[in-house]
């Protein structure tokens, strides 16, 4: 109905950042095609364990669909599963003395759920304050109250003005 809000994209739970929502069932119709159309950039800052050594990879991995998957990393990567592409960008490496994180920009090029984080593991370098998708994970462990993901800036051309739209969040103190 009018009036009432549409979340048109979700994030999970812990992570934060810019959401978008629609304000009316035909706006939010024309909003989820943009994203299934993949029309939509999205950025989001991560803070992974370890340091990355190239300063940009790729990860195209496919992913499995089910609920189950999240049980072990092995389940939710399959040679059957639906194609999901991530793009990660170092930002900056730092050194502590509880162990090395690395601050990353990231671009997600398909919208799988936990693609970000699950990517991350499968790369060797899991999000800072991760906690399922971190069992393989053998290197010294940064604590965090959740996982260090933020929604950073969403854009995509608006589907009733045909302008471009860009929303920017910026990261919270954690």
């Amino acid at each position: 109905e009018t009036g009432s809000a549409h979340l048109v994209n979700r994030l999970d739970r812990e992570t934060s950042g810019v959401i978008l929502v629609a304000k009316s069932p035909e706006a939010d119709a024309a909003l989820k095609k943009l994203f299934a159309q993949r029309r939509v950039e999205k950025e989001y800052l991560a803070l992974a364990h370890g340091h990355f050594v190239a300063d940009s990879v790729v990860c195209e991995a496919p992913l499995g669909k089910d609920e189950q998957a999240i049980i072990a990393i092995k389940d939710c990567v399959r040679p059957d599963g639906a194609a999901a592409r991530t793009e990660f960008t170092v930002e900056q490496r730092f050194a502590r003395a509880e162990g090395d994180f690395t601050l990353l920009r990231v671009r997600p090029h398909s919208g799988r759920k936990h693609q970000i984080r699950i990517h991350l593991s499968e790369a060797g370098h899991p999000l800072v304050g991760e906690r399922v998708y971190i069992r393989d994970y053998e290197g010294p462990r940064i604590e965090a109250a959740r996982p260090m993901l933020h929604a950073r800036e969403l854009g995509f051309v608006h589907p009733r003005s045909e302008r471009e739209v860009f929303f920017e969040l910026p990261p919270p103190q954690d």
